[in-house]
């Protein structure tokens, strides 16, 4: 394989990368499994083909990646019909672990572009007509693509979702991945700073946001998402997407934002903060005191292999018997390439709290009269769960 590209930002290292590989492919073996297909078109939520390729989905664009127990990769993204290149052994200074890469100009807004990439998929999945096809993302997996293999390449095929076996692995990260995503906090940390500096009457919400987004950029985040909310004290400023961001600051008011970006590497966390251009109420204090108990609640019950199911039932009965609202979302969630990844903690989550998984926990509620909250990155281990942020724990005042 030939060195690393100067055009890749912040790439994972090849032994990360082969580190993967190992992990899923000895699971494989164990299953029985001969091949894994997957798609993303996203870096939002497209985390699986990055984990395997350190390339991401974007644009709505659909990436689709093979993956064999015995072989090279095959990888099919967009460009022109029917490209078809044979990599060096490896891959080059992008493309590492990759054999072969497959291209078609297909879109999801032209409906008649759906089996493109299927057409090219089975090219690749030839060798593995009767054998054993791993599906990874299958909520992600559109019918259409699915189908087309169904009834032509994979029709003697034993497909079976390896979807759940693949998560768990990704969930516990490395000590490389780890490093990735305490630099993407102290990145938010930076940023959440330069966004309440800003904060002053007339800027709009949009404005703010588009700050923490600046200072990211610089930091080499790729992608994020920014929820935020202005309004004044007394009222539940609850935070929202850009195309309700229009509003500005006035003197007094309090203004919420979460920032939800991926750092160098593409590595998601998120944290979220309140600030006040004057003083907060004792009513925003105490709620925000409560918001800190109910964390530390939520730490003490994630450790290793703890219940999701059990944490979320417990946290609920915690918000019950102290008069707030039950959580009716998602507690918890782990993170990594996706800004959301299993586990979630709630009800119907099935894998359990594992050593080295980064958790963002966001106590969140709404009353008549305040949104209190706060939100953080923490990484569990043995010793307990330990905060990745470092911006203060506290409503912010700017008064």
């Amino acid at each position: 394989m030939t060195g690393l590209s100067e055009r890749a930002l912040a790439p994972v290292s090849t032994a990360e990368l082969e580190r993967r590989w190992a992990a899923v492919r000895a699971e494989m073996a164990a299953r029985g499994i001969d091949v894994l297909l997957m798609q993303g078109n996203n870096d939002f939520m497209g985390g699986a083909v990055k984990y395997f390729t350190d390339l991401p989905a974007t644009n709505g664009y659909p990436f689709t990646v093979i993956f064999p127990r015995g072989d090279l990769m095959t990888t099919i993204g967009q460009g022109p019909f029917n490209g078809d290149v044979m990599l060096p052994a490896g891959g080059d200074g992008l493309r590492r672990g990759t054999r072969r890469a497959l291209s078609t100009p297909s879109f999801v807004t032209a409906g008649y572009t759906g089996a493109y990439e299927a057409e090219l998929a089975a090219k690749a999945l030839a060798p593995y007509a009767a054998g054993r096809v791993g599906l990874v993302g299958l909520s992600a997996l559109p019918w259409v693509f699915l189908d087309h293999l169904k009834r032509g390449a994979l029709a003697r095929a034993d497909i079976v979702d390896a979807t759940d076996f693949v998560d768990e692995i990704r969930a516990v990260k490395s000590a490389e991945e780890i490093a990735g995503l305490r630099k993407s906090c102290e990145m938010q940390d930076a940023m959440m700073k330069a966004v309440f500096a800003a904060a002053e009457p007339g800027r709009t919400d949009l404005e703010l946001a588009g700050i923490a987004k600046a200072v990211g950029a610089k930091w080499g985040s790729e992608q994020g998402w920014y929820m935020a909310a202005s309004g004044p004290v007394g009222t539940p400023a609850v935070m929202s997407p850009p195309h309700q961001q229009n509003r500005a600051l006035r003197a007094g008011d309090q203004f919420t934002i979460l920032l939800e970006n991926c750092g160098p590497g593409g590595f998601y966390t998120e944290l979220g903060r309140t600030c006040v251009l004057g003083k907060a109420s004792a009513e925003m204090k105490d709620e925000f005191a409560f918001v800190l108990e109910a964390r530390r609640f939520t730490l003490a019950l994630l450790r290793d292999s703890a219940s999701c199911k059990a944490i979320w039932e417990e946290y609920n009965a915690f918000m019950r018997r102290n008069g707030r609202p039950e959580e009716k979302r998602v507690h918890c969630h782990s993170q990594g390439y996706d800004m959301v990844e299993r586990p979630l903690v709630r009800f119907d989550e099935t894998m359990p709290i594992r050593n080295n998984m980064v958790l963002a926990v966001h106590p969140t509620y709404v009353t008549e009269r305040t949104y209190s909250w706060v939100c953080d990155n923490f990484l569990i281990s043995a010793g307990g769960p330990s905060r990745m942020h470092h911006f203060a724990e506290a409503i912010t005042e700017l008064g």
